[in-house]
């Protein structure tokens, strides 16, 4: 059993074990979210447009994901300190204009 294993298990949680047997990858560079009071919907997709200042843009989207606002909220961890240490890591990233940060929302 792996220290982390030993840890969980004396703490009273469950092991996790990750099954990938279904996953599939999907790249996007576009990301949408609305919600409700009962859950949080995340639409991915990939923006094909090569050209800036068209006067429309065709987003393809590929993937819904749902979840309530208790995982949207511990995602929303998880982002924070993943973007976080890649700031530590390799410098503080802008947002383009227009974009919110959770920052802004507050």
């Amino acid at each position: 059993m792996a220290d982390k294993d030993k840890v969980q298990a004396a703490k009273g949680l469950p092991r996790i074990r990750w099954d990938d047997s279904k996953m599939r990858s999907t790249y996007a560079n576009v990301c949408n979210v609305s919600s409700t009071r009962e859950e949080v919907t995340l639409l991915f997709g990939t923006n094909q447009a090569w050209h800036t200042g068209q006067p429309e843009v065709a987003v393809e989207l590929s993937d819904r994901i749902i979840m309530s606002p208790f995982a949207a909220k511990r995602l929303l961890q998880l982002l924070t300190n993943v973007v976080g240490e890649y700031e530590n890591r390799f410098g503080v990233m802008e947002t383009p204009t227009g974009a919110q940060t959770p920052e802004a929302v507050k």
